[in-house]
């Protein structure tokens, strides 16, 4: 990380916004993040609501992909009832995402530089009197 500079924004920690995190895990598909929000104090804080985020690993040809998404749910119970389905739709949105990624780049067009094609022998005049078959 490149030092601080006299234009960049302070990391400051927005205390209106905490959340305490608990991570529970079956130790054979993934793991699921309860995000508690609390208060300032650390104490729970009623007025907003506990989000899950569930995070697994799928093997593909290229390696290990790591997903990570939210799950729709009011306790864990339902956070681990849902998380299948969940992961799928990650795991779907994943790969339409790196589909038209590809699909980008195999349209982008290249253009060469100038001397490279005189590097290859096309399209450019001898530059010396020496010229080699």
């Amino acid at each position: 990380m490149a030092g601080p500079t006299s234009n960049a924004p302070e990391p400051k920690m927005d205390v209106q916004d905490l959340y305490r995190e608990d991570t529970y895990s079956d130790r054979k598909v993934g793991t699921i993040r309860v995000m508690t929000p609390v208060t300032a104090e650390g104490n729970p804080d009623p007025f907003r609501q506990t989000s899950y985020v569930g995070q697994a690993q799928i093997m593909t040809p290229g390696g290990m992909l790591p997903l990570s998404f939210e799950i729709p749910a009011n306790n864990l119970k339902e956070a681990c009832d849902r998380f299948a389905d969940a992961a799928k739709v990650a795991f779907d949105e994943t790969l339409k995402e790196l589909q038209e990624m590809r699909r980008q780049q195999a349209s982008s067009i290249v253009i060469p530089d100038a001397g490279a094609a005189a590097a290859l022998g096309q399209g450019a005049p001898p530059r010396g009197k020496i010229q080699f078959p």
